[in-house]
């Protein structure tokens, strides 16, 4: 990547195993949980938030620089 990249990856407080939209039908193994979702934006170099505020905060960051 050449430009900055921040995300969020909401359903961290979903109950395990709960099928959260269309989506959930086709996903399987820790790709379909948030933290593996997580794990594979910030693998890829992604600033991943951890709330919607920090992932404000992080974007206002590197606005900054």
């Amino acid at each position: 990547m050449t430009k900055p990249v921040v995300g969020y990856v909401a359903g961290f407080t979903a109950p395990e195993g709960k099928t959260m939209g269309h989506a959930g039908a086709i996903v399987s193994g820790s790709s379909g949980t948030a933290q593996g979702k997580q794990d594979a934006l910030e693998a890829a170099g992604v600033k991943v938030g951890k709330t919607p505020s920090e992932t404000a905060q992080l974007m206002r960051a590197i606005l900054e620089r």
